[in-house]
């Protein structure tokens, strides 16, 4: 995991949290979807097949919020 060196508030926060999940998969809320970024965004989009993006340089992907719990059960099958 390559991090900025500046990083937005926001992303201070998911790398606090981070820390503190280590190998776990973190999933972040942003509004209506929870984001994975990083790694953690490679392997969320090949577990779940969902949509590898980036925003300014950043791998990230994501779940809707309301559709969370199948996406979790999911992960949960697949050992995560």
């Amino acid at each position: 995991m390559t991090l900025k060196t500046a990083q937005s508030p926001m992303m201070m926060q998911w790398s606090h949290c981070k820390k503190k999940a280590k190998d776990a998969l973190l999933l972040f809320r942003l509004g209506d979807f929870y984001e994975a970024f990083y790694d953690d965004a490679q392997r969320l989009s090949e577990a779940v097949d969902v949509t590898l993006t980036q925003r300014q340089g950043i791998p990230m992907s994501g779940v809707p919020a309301h559709a969370a719990e199948g996406y979790i059960e999911k992960l949960v099958e697949k050992g995560y």
